[in-house]
């Protein structure tokens, strides 16, 4: 499903126009984007949480010439299934 179905499926869903639920959708995601820079949590009881994880500084290798290269820190985005989403998919 990408993007665009699911704001169909939520707008059929909510019985709202698509406008209103692409709105939403994008007011969900900048808001989780938001909090996630700051270092925070979204906790969404049931569905899941969303968090972050700092990932260290490593030496990887050039696949096509095999020569080390450094590959920087960063931060990186995580989601950890709630127990009803777990349940619903088993």
């Amino acid at each position: 499903m990408n993007k665009q179905e699911l704001i169909e499926a939520i707008a059929n869903e909510v019985e709202v126009t698509k406008a209103t639920a692409a709105g939403c959708l994008d007011a969900f995601i900048n808001t989780v984007t938001k909090v996630l820079k700051k270092k925070g949590e979204v906790r969404l009881v049931g569905f899941g949480t969303f968090t972050t994880a700092k990932r260290k500084a490593t030496t990887g290798r050039n696949p096509q010439t095999g020569a080390p290269i450094k590959i920087a820190a960063s931060t990186q985005p995580k989601f950890r299934p709630g127990k009803s989403l777990k349940e619903a998919l088993n």
